[in-house]
């Protein structure tokens, strides 16, 4: 339904409406830090689904939706009726009558999409294989909050070219940012994903190396090697071990330069001991803003 305000991913929206969330992400964080309460899911229930395990992403939406007084239930494939082949538009059409809000953390896209297209409530992608806009919101306001507007700068993307790298793109084609990326040749960034951005005028650089990609950057972001259900451990390491994100890389972007990485960390494999926890750091910053922007997202869906 056309008049349901779903976060699905950020391509699909305007920069206004990014920049909407951004903004009731800041109050609602501002709120909170001085002791002020936003109550404006009183008498709402989320609904969240897990298919995927996760640590942020249920207690920033769990955490933040009680902050703002509204009720949350959590289930996992196994807790529900999906684990034992009920479709996922017949939950779609049962939990709209019970909730006001679906979260759904998962694997196909397709899921996130079939729930949206048989939802009467907004539903709001908490992660698929293919994006993790969530993620890049708080990102974003993380940066932000350093360094000012995101606009013009540019950010480097190391490491595999994964769902955060997919919603990187989306977020640097609309809200108007730089974005070199340096991958393995065999872990590149979606090819649709690059030709939408370039068919949107998106500023998006494929380096040959780390080195080029970090040089002079504003932000040097990177994630995990080996995630949840990837094959081949040992060979994803060895292809990407020439993009582990160490002091002399980081010594390359500019002085000023943040580095961020979505967590959970395998120190010692994408990134060091000294960068992680290092003053250009942002990460645990960066954890917080999940649940800041959540609340945002959340707010905007429902309001």
């Amino acid at each position: 339904m056309s008049d349901i305000s779903h976060f699905l991913d950020i391509h699909p929206h305007e920069p206004s409406v990014l920049r909407e969330i951004l903004r009731r992400s800041e109050v609602l964080k501002s709120q909170l830090k001085a002791g002020e309460v936003d109550r404006q899911m009183a008498g709402r229930t989320l609904v969240m689904i897990f298919e995927k395990p996760s640590t942020r992403t249920r207690v920033s939406f769990q955490v933040g939706f009680q902050q703002m007084g509204g009720m949350t239930v959590v289930m996992g494939d196994q807790e529900s009726q999906l684990g034992r082949g009920e479709t996922l538009a017949d939950t779609a059409r049962v939990l709209s009558r019970y909730a006001d809000a679906i979260m759904i953390r998962t694997d196909d896209p397709q899921k996130l999409q079939d729930l949206a297209d048989y939802a009467t409530v907004p539903v709001i992608n908490g992660l698929t294989d293919a994006s993790h806009p969530c993620q890049i919101m708080a990102d974003v306001m993380t940066y932000e909050e350093h360094r000012g507007p995101i606009a013009g700068r540019t950010v480097c993307w190391v490491g595999d070219g994964n769902n955060v790298t997919t919603s990187w793109i989306h977020a640097a084609v609309k809200l108007g940012f730089t974005l070199k990326i340096a991958c393995p040749e065999s872990l590149p960034p979606n090819p649709g994903v690059m030709a939408w951005a370039q068919e949107n005028g998106g500023d998006i650089q494929i380096a040959e190396t780390a080195q080029e990609a970090v040089s002079g950057c504003d932000l040097v972001i990177t994630d995990t090697w080996v995630s949840m259900g990837d094959e081949n451990p040992e060979m994803r390491r060895q292809v990407l071990l020439p993009y582990r994100v160490d002091g002399a890389l980081m010594a390359q972007a500019a002085t000023d330069a943040l580095f961020m990485h979505c967590l959970p960390a395998h120190r010692g494999d994408e990134v060091t001991d000294e960068v992680l926890d290092g003053p250009q750091s942002v990460i645990w910053d960066e954890a917080e803003n999940r649940l800041h922007a959540q609340k945002g997202i959340l707010s905007w869906c429902l309001n």
